[in-house]
C-alpha cells in the first residue's frame, strides 16, 4: 500500500530530519541549506522547485514502499524528470566518484604496489563503465521521455545497466572489508564503505524513479532478469539463493521483488508460484 509521508506541509528541517541522505539531494534541486522554519512548500516554492516532483523523489528515496500512483505521475512535466536525472549524473561523475578515488587511492597504496594497481584499475574500469552509461543514457533520454510522453516502455536495457552498475559497487565493497589489511587506515577504509553504501543505494533509487516515472503504470511487463528472479521465487528460493544462482546481489534481488510485486500486484510467494505457473 502506498504511503505519503512527506507532505508539502512539514517543515523541511523535519523531512531532512527523517532521513538525512536527503541532505545530499537538495543541491540537485538547486535547494541551499539555510532553510530554518520553513515548509516544503515555501522553501520549493522560493528556490522555484516543482513541489509535487520534489516530494515525489524524497519519498521514493526514503520509503521502499512508496509507489506514485497514476494522478501523481501525471502531475509531473517530463522536462522536469529529465532535469533532475542530469543533476543526478553530475553528482556522480563529478562529485561522489572522484570524492571515493582519492579515499580508495590513498588506501591501494598502503596496500602494496601489486594490490594498488589491482585496486585502481577495478575502481577506474568503474568509473568508466559509470561514464559510459551515463552518455547513453543522456543520449536516449529525448528518447525516453518522448516514450513516457506517448505511453510506451523504455527498453529494459536501462534497468538491467543500472543492476550491473550496483553489483559491481557491491563487489568493492566486499573487497575492501574482507581483503584489504585495515590496521592502519582503518577509518578511512570504514568512511569509503559507508561512501560506497551511500552510492549504491542512491543508484538504487535514481533506478526506481526512472523506471516509476518513465514506464507507463498499465503497460508493466516484467524484464527478462525479473522473468528469472520470479521462476527462482516461484521454486522457493530464498533472496539469498537466488542471488547466488544468478550471480547478482542480495539487495539487487530485493530490489526486483519489490518491483515484481509493484508490476503483479502480488505479494505473498505463493501467490507469486501461481502466477508463474499461468503465465509459463
Amino acid at each position: 500500500m502506498k504511503r505519503t509521508i512527506f507532505t508539502g506541509r512539514m517543515k523541511m528541517a523535519d523531512m531532512i530530519a527523517t532521513n538525512y541522505d536527503l541532505i545530499l539531494m537538495l543541491p540537485r534541486f538547486g535547494i541551499p541549506l539555510g532553510f530554518g522554519e520553513r515548509s516544503v512548500k515555501e522553501v520549493c516554492r522560493d528556490n522555484g522547485v516543482d513541489e509535487n516532483f520534489f516530494l515525489t523523489v524524497c519519498n521514493i528515496y526514503s520509503f521502499d514502499d512508496y509507489t506514485p500512483d497514476d494522478e501523481e505521475v501525471a502531475r509531473i512535466d517530463s522536462r522536469v524528470v529529465a532535469e533532475h536525472l542530469q543533476a543526478s549524473h553530475r553528482y556522480y561523475i563529478e562529485e561522489r566518484l572522484p570524492h571515493m578515488q582519492r579515499h580508495l587511492d590513498h588506501i591501494a597504496d598502503s596496500a602494496g604496489e601489486q594490490s594498488a594497481a589491482i585496486l585502481k584499475k577495478y575502481f577506474a574500469d568503474y568509473c568508466r563503465e559509470v561514464g559510459d552509461h551515463v552518455r547513453h543514457e543522456e543520449r536516449n533520454l529525448d528518447q525516453m521521455l518522448e516514450a513516457m510522453r506517448g505511453g510506451e516502455r523504455i527498453s529494459d536495457h536501462y534497468i538491467k545497466s543500472h543492476d550491473n552498475i550496483k553489483d559491481k559497487l557491491a563487489d568493492l565493497t566486499q573487497i575492501i572489508y574482507k581483503y584489504i589489511p585495515g590496521e592502519r587506515l582503518n577509518e578511512e577504509m570504514m568512511e569509503l564503505v559507508f561512501d560506497i553504501m551511500q552510492l549504491s543505494r542512491d543508484l538504487e533509487k535514481h533506478a526506481m524513479i526512472e523506471e516509476l516515472l518513465l514506464l507507463p503504470p498499465e503497460d508493466y511487463q516484467l524484464s527478462d532478469r525479473e522473468q528469472e528472479v520470479l521462476e527462482l521465487v516461484a521454486q522457493g528460493l530464498s533472496s539469498k539463493e537466488i542471488g547466488e544462482r544468478l550471480n547478482i546481489a542480495v539487495n539487487t534481488v530485493n530490489t526486483h521483488r519489490k518491483s515484481i510485486t509493484k508490476k503483479t500486484g502480488i505479494k505473498s510467494v505463493a501467490g507469486l508460484a501461481v502466477y508463474w505457473k499461468l503465465k509459463s
